[in-house]
């Protein structure tokens, strides 16, 4: 549970580019100390509370929540900016970061009355999730009674909300089921603990369930809603930042970490191998060919993943502070360079600690676990390249697109 925190600074004072400034010197700073806390992080399956409570201090939830509620509204590449410098020093809290803190963002979104809920009496509050559509829902009047067994909450334990995923049945025959997004308070659900895995240890990402909760029509958002760029939200919140698509924001948050976690491989791997020797040649390893290309690579996936990032974001923003909405085909082509940042990260770790010698089979081995947590966040299924690329194909083709989360 989250109280209310004094900052390291504060955000009103500072000019826009000094807070900007700010906020990336405080996640350089943490990066040692995450490093440190990292193997303990990963046995707890869960964040500790120290690396928690910096990030809240630190103000980095705040980054795309609204001003009219404690937040700084400032532009996505500040947001992913400090997710991955953290990631250098733990991917599990990066993780975590990313997905909770997005929904800080999402929750702009929706019906002010949703805001006020969650923030009325503390702008520390935070919400953890999971999309998967398996709710059951009922409507009744005023709302909906919602049911489910929801996997994959990352953070759930340090979150007083959830948002929930499901399907709303059509009001009529042969009409379409409505997805959306429910908001659900800590005290009618359950949290199981049930995290234990390969990968991502630290990010608690345990089982939602829910019986029989009433949810008011005000605490649910419409996927088309966000898809649209036009939420119930926008009435109050009305910084372009509000008016990007959904789908386009949230996939950065659980593929972005990568970049910084084989930013993290990539300096340990120069450090370890620039005086190793090898036991079979007695070489040096730096002076492998095999080990020099693996880095060149490493170095040159994080360059063109943060690069691409920038521009499509850039692109985005441009056309919401024009009003508009980017067109489809830009989507899906965006869609598809987001969901293609974990698989190159993780073809690059891999590399990388094919190269680090036998040493790097150990789970202390600072490659190890980056290799282990890109590897983990590449089975999400928004980083299910294959998938979002056939979509773009078609597209090329002249063929309309089949997804709709862009």
């Amino acid at each position: 549970m989250n109280t209310a925190v004094a900052r390291p600074w504060n955000a009103k004072e500072l000019e826009r580019s000094a807070l900007q400034q700010a906020l990336r010197e405080e996640a350089r700073a943490m990066v040692p100390r995450l490093r440190e806390r990292a193997t303990r992080t990963a046995s707890l399956h869960h964040l500790p509370e120290e690396s928690m409570q910096e990030m809240i201090d630190a103000g980095f939830f705040r980054i795309l929540q609204p001003a009219r509620h404690g937040g700084y509204e400032l532009d996505p590449k500040d947001f992913f900016d400090v997710q991955i410098t953290l990631a250098e020093g733990c991917m599990s809290t990066a993780w975590v970061l990313g997905v909770v803190a997005i929904h800080n963002w999402q929750l702009g979104l929706f019906d002010e009355r949703a805001q006020r809920d969650v923030w009325g009496t503390n702008e520390d509050t935070l919400i953890s999730s999971s999309y998967m559509p398996v709710g059951k829902v009922t409507r009744v009047e005023g709302g909906y009674r919602l049911s489910g067994h929801w996997s994959f909450s990352s953070g759930s334990e340090h979150c007083d909300w959830a948002f929930l995923g499901a399907m709303i049945p059509p009001g009529e025959a042969g009409g379409a089921a409505d997805y959306r997004t429910f908001l659900v308070p800590r005290g009618e659900y359950l949290i199981e603990s049930n995290w234990d895995v390969s990968g991502l240890e630290g990010t608690g990402s345990n089982d939602i369930i829910v019986e029989d909760a009433f949810v008011p029509e005000y605490r649910t958002h419409r996927a088309m809603d966000g898809f649209n760029c036009a939420s119930p939200g926008n009435a109050v919140n009305t910084n372009p930042l509000f008016r990007l698509p959904f789908g386009q924001i949230f996939v950065r948050a659980v593929c972005s970490s990568s970049i910084g976690a084989l930013q993290g491989a990539l300096d340990s791997f120069i450090s370890i191998n620039r005086d190793r020797v090898g036991l079979n040649d007695a070489k040096r390893a730096a002076l492998d060919p095999g080990a020099q290309e693996a880095a060149a690579e490493a170095s040159r996936v994080i360059d063109e993943c943060k690069t691409i990032m920038y521009r499509n974001f850039g692109l985005m923003q441009t056309a919401a502070a024009a009003g508009e909405v980017p067109a489809i085909e830009e989507r899906v082509k965006m869609r598809y360079d987001a969901a293609l940042v974990a698989p190159k990260c993780a073809e690059a770790v891999n590399k990388l600690l094919i190269h680090s010698g036998a040493q790097s089979i150990y789970r202390n081995h600072p490659i190890n676990r980056a290799w282990l947590d890109i590897n983990a966040g590449r089975t999400h299924v928004a980083n299910n390249a294959g998938k979002f690329g056939r979509n773009w194909g078609s597209c090329l083709f002249g063929f309309e697109g089949e997804d709709t989360f862009l």
